[in-house]
């Protein structure tokens, strides 16, 4: 499906997503610092900076894929495997070491991951729908 889609999208999406888990962030900053502990609060603000830092990585990352000749797409999806899966066990690693060590600081970093990725997939449905891919 997302093959279809015009080169230029991807950028847009990327763009898109990036400012509205921004703006998400800041009202999950702001809701976590009323409700919850403030370190809550200031763990929102890291998982959704995490998720960001995570998305510039696999940008470059992609950016940077060596295609050799008439490359396999098992051998692009080999290169992009090693390094995408390393990124996910440190920034795992890294919010289960601040779960254990800080609980309400832990799970502000996880809520702030998941409000990233809810961000990245109504972008990603709402420009699939706009192209017409949803049916």
């Amino acid at each position: 499906m997302l093959e279809n889609l015009p080169a230029n999208t991807l950028p847009r999406l990327l763009r898109r997503t990036t400012l509205s888990a921004i703006l998400v962030g800041f009202v999950g900053f702001v809701l976590a610092l009323l409700l919850a502990p403030p370190l809550a609060a200031l763990g929102v603000a890291l998982g959704v900076g995490l998720a960001l830092l995570n998305l510039r990585f696999m940008d470059h990352q992609a950016a940077t894929v060596e295609l050799r000749g008439e490359q396999s797409t098992k051998a692009v999806r080999r290169q992009l495997g090693g390094k995408t899966t390393g990124r996910l066990l440190v920034v795992t690693l890294v919010t289960l070491g601040f779960v254990w060590l800080n609980a309400p600081l832990g799970i502000g970093i996880v809520a702030g991951l998941v409000l990233y990725q809810i961000v990245f997939v109504l972008n990603v449905l709402r420009v699939v729908a706009n192209q017409g891919g949803m049916e």
